[in-house]
């Protein structure tokens, strides 16, 4: 434990000019005496840590010395990959491996770009989650993490509709969408991969023995093609619209996208008031309701019937109470 905190105070030090004993004892998580002792001990190991005295003193090394000790583990390397997302590390518990491996880059940089991780933090950030709810992370996410690292079996229990369920799998990789972790996993018993809700999970056993990954498994590609057929299988009626020019460019921030994209591609020629007629995928007679009200006048509802009722009644009482 000491080892690993001497190396990284090495590192700190070598990365920037001069660090107080202050600001070292924040980054070491350790206090201002331990960071003098630590100091002391570095400098008789015969490196050399020099002390500036005064309120504007620090600790810096001197004479240009660099150490060696700066080869990623192959944890660290992993988690530099996802070090955009400090989110995603921090809830699969691997902010520690992410922020070693940025301290050994920032030490082997030249002096002169060693500010690029910093000034690239000030300009860009990647917020994963949605707008208006907080994210949690789901308790058995870590343990979940572990076993994708090591390619390793576990032994999952989840939540299926009133029921739980026990399946061991083989977790090929995790996905974060919108603030929702999923899991891409083999099952075994079924020769198939699926998908799964991470925080549906209610225990996890294992680790349990190393598969033989398959290496030509795309994980990007999966999910693409898991999140395509799940929102397809969610459109299961279609309605009948005629939409306003305004209404197809509006069309797409008022339906699912999927739904508008097959419906403008259904659509016919536009009429002589440019109005185009077009058959809409939507989940229900309900949600197509609640979605394309906010179209307003820019959309007709044709089919069916029942729905253009309800559209019907609802645009005379808005008639009848913005005429009193």
């Amino acid at each position: 434990m000491r080892a690993a905190r001497l190396i990284k105070m090495v590192l700190l030090l070598q990365s920037r000019p001069s660090m107080t004993a202050a600001e070292l004892a924040k980054e070491l998580e350790v206090s201002e005496r331990t960071v003098t002792r630590d100091a002391q001990a570095l400098s008789e190991a015969g490196i050399p840590v020099y002390a500036d005295r005064g309120r504007a003193g620090g600790y810096r090394l001197i004479g240009g010395y660099r150490t060696r000790l700066t080869g990623l583990a192959r944890g660290e390397a992993e988690a530099l990959f996802l070090s955009g997302v400090p989110g995603a590390l921090r809830d699969m518990g691997l902010e520690d491996a992410a922020s070693a491996a940025r301290l050994k880059v920032s030490a082997a940089l030249l002096p002169s770009v060693r500010d690029a991780p910093r000034t690239a933090a000030q300009r860009f950030h990647l917020d994963a989650p949605g707008w208006f709810r907080e994210p949690e992370t789901p308790e058995l996410l870590p343990a979940v993490a572990e076993a994708v690292w090591d390619d390793r079996c576990l032994t999952a229990r989840y939540r299926r509709g009133e029921a739980e369920v026990e399946r061991t799998l083989e977790p090929y990789g995790l996905v974060l969408k919108a603030g929702a972790w999923y899991l891409c996993a083999r099952v075994p018993d079924a020769d198939a991969f699926r998908t799964y809700r991470v925080d549906r999970f209610t225990a996890v056993g294992g680790p349990g023995p190393r598969f033989a990954r398959d290496e030509e498994f795309d994980l990007p590609g999966f999910w693409a093609a898991q999140a395509e057929r799940f929102a397809r299988s969610l459109l299961r009626t279609e309605v009948v619209v005629r939409l306003s020019a305004q209404g197809v460019r509006r069309l797409g921030y008022a339906v699912d996208p999927l739904s508008a994209r097959e419906g403008l591609r259904s659509a016919g020629e536009a009429d002589a008031a440019g109005w185009v007629t077009a058959t809409l995928p939507v989940e229900s007679e309900e949600v197509a309701y609640a979605q394309l009200t906010a179209l307003g006048p820019e959309v007709e509802v044709l089919a069916p019937a029942a729905l253009r009722e309800r559209f019907t009644r609802d645009a005379a009482r808005l008639a009848l109470l913005y005429r009193s």
